[in-house]
C-alpha cells in the first residue's frame, strides 16, 4: 500500500520504523513526511538533521552541508527554505 503512494526507500523507512517503534524517522519529501505522520511518527528532515548537529556541535556550520549536498546529490532546496534554515543556524 506504501509503494502506491511514495517512492519505495520512503515506504521502506516508514514501515521500518514502524516495525521498530522508532521515535523519529528522517525524510525529506512531502508526500512522505505526510504518510509517516499519519503513521504517528516523528518526522524530520536532511535539513533537521544539519540544524542538530550544529546544535550539538558536531558540525561547525550547516551552509557547506548544504552545498556538499548539492554538489555530490541532486538535492534541492528553494531559495526561501535555504534562507530560514541558514537564519535558524545562525549564519
Amino acid at each position: 500500500m506504501l509503494l502506491l503512494q511514495v517512492h519505495p526507500g520512503e515506504a521502506e523507512a516508514i514501515a521500518l520504523a514502524c516495525d521498530l517503534k522508532a521515535d523519529t524517522v528522517i525524510i525529506d519529501e512531502q508526500e512522505g513526511r505526510g504518510l509517516a505522520a499519519q503513521a504517528g511518527l516523528f518526522v524530520t528532515g536532511t535539513l533537521g538533521v544539519l540544524l542538530r548537529a550544529k546544535q550539538g556541535g558536531q558540525i561547525p556550520a550547516v551552509k557547506p552541508e548544504i552545498q556538499a549536498l548539492r554538489a555530490k546529490t541532486r538535492f534541492f532546496l528553494s531559495p526561501s527554505l535555504e534562507a530560514e534554515v541558514l537564519s535558524a543556524a545562525g549564519e
